[in-house]
């Protein structure tokens, strides 16, 4: 494989990652992942973002520099936006085959470059304003976007090329095979990126959206012509889509506006839940809002955090176990918290066998989310005819809170 031509100084390499190795240790990638690098050269050359090794990405980076007649014993300068070690752990052996490499980062960037890395020398820190200059006409200047999502992060502005080297922000899951650029995706393949772009933002960003926010505001002015993310896709027709996409999901836990459907998320350990949730789905339905479904654990946390994230209303389902909350709908919550899915409207419904308990924890789990809430309904063992017709109406009324009625 080739590195892929931006501009006449800057190249894109990258390794398609395939792996059963869930990302972060955490999210499942059945499609993969990329790790996006970008070669500016101006007399100089510079190696902004790196990878870990990881299912060949050293090989797969190794085969694209030669194309372009690199290596890693020929970078000058490597600009390191992120410090996570997805885009960092292969910085000792790159030190090690080209010991002169200046390493440029934020402050806190070369405090871990120092701490985490114990690299100690060629180290150059970098703030908002500062520029690196490679010769030919070719600047590179930096911007801090602190918390997109760790606090050393910053992205790198090619202003003669308009091209926003952008790492963390802006990324998706998804592998690319031998494309990279926006314009070279069917309709159907840029709807399978959408997704997995919310996705990867719900997973790994959503706790940060009002950070997200300020950046979109700070970065604005620049109208970059490409966006280059060190994961998915490269935006050289239509950059503007993706800023869109993540201004959205920034909004969708900082008081923007919501999808109107609903997410259903249930477990039931007999069957007797599932009928409750059969009844509520029947009165969503009668009001014509749309639904997602999610049963834990059968579907990862992954997929189910990316639902709830953009729905205004959520409908959580789930027994009594053992005096408390079905344990993986706990779990499900606790990620809700983190990741900061908030301001839904919502209900709770459930069974239990010998005794009540699990609205006790809920109760206590959902103040953080402020989530406007239903009056809950809660039976026991099999629902009669009566609860059942509740939980209809229950259905109806938070499909009208959805729509705004």
């Amino acid at each position: 494989m080739k590195a892929h031509k931006i501009s006449d100084s800057v190249h894109a390499v990258h390794a398609d990652i395939h792996s059963d190795e869930r990302f972060e240790g955490i999210w499942p990638i059945p499609d993969g992942v990329t790790l996006n690098s970008y070669v500016v050269r101006g007399a100089k050359t510079a190696l902004i973002d790196l990878i870990k090794d990881w299912s060949g990405s050293v090989g797969q980076f190794e085969e694209q520099l030669a194309s372009i007649g690199l290596s890693f014993e020929k970078i000058d300068y490597l600009v390191l936006n992120h410090l996570e070690p997805d885009h960092t752990a292969f910085l000792n052996e790159i030190r090690s085959r080209n010991p002169g490499v200046q390493i440029l980062s934020t402050t806190k960037g070369i405090a871990m470059v120092r701490n985490f890395f114990k690299i100690t020398d060629n180290l150059r820190e970098v703030k908002t304003g500062d520029s690196l200059d490679l010769g030919d006409g070719k600047v590179l200047e930096f911007f801090e976007t602190p918390n997109i999502h760790w606090p050393e992060t910053m992205m790198t502005w090619d202003a003669s090329d308009r091209i926003l080297f952008s790492c963390d922000g802006f990324g998706s899951y998804g592998a690319l095979g031998d494309r990279m650029f926006d314009d070279e995706f069917s309709p159907e393949e840029h709807a399978f990126f959408e997704g997995e772009s919310l996705r990867y933002y719900a997973n790994i960003v959503a706790s940060f959206s009002t950070f997200v926010k300020k950046a979109l505001e700070k970065l604005g002015p620049l109208d970059p012509a490409v966006i280059a993310p060190s994961h998915g896709i490269v935006w050289r027709k239509n950059p503007k889509e993706i800023c869109d996409r993540y201004a959205k999901y920034a909004g969708y836990n900082t008081g923007g506006p919501l999808e109107r459907e609903i997410c259903v998320i249930w477990g039931s350990m007999y069957g007797y839940t599932k009928r409750g949730v059969d009844a509520v789905v029947a009165g969503i339905e009668a009001e014509g809002v749309r639904c997602t479904f999610r049963r834990v654990p059968d579907t990862d946390l992954s997929y189910v955090l990316a639902d709830a994230y953009k729905a205004a209303g959520i409908v959580i389902a789930m027994p009594t176990y053992e005096y408390k909350m079905f344990p993986p709908m706990a779990h499900v919550l606790d990620i809700f918290e983190r990741k900061h899915v908030t301001g839904k409207h919502a209900l709770r419904i459930g069974s239990w066998g010998w005794v009540g308990g699990a609205k006790k924890e809920y109760d206590e789990k959902i103040p953080p989310l402020k989530w406007t809430c239903l009056e809950p309904v809660e039976w026991q063992g099999i629902p009669t005819d009566e609860e059942l017709s509740l939980m209809t109406e229950r259905g109806r009324e938070l499909a009208r809170a959805v729509k705004g009625e």
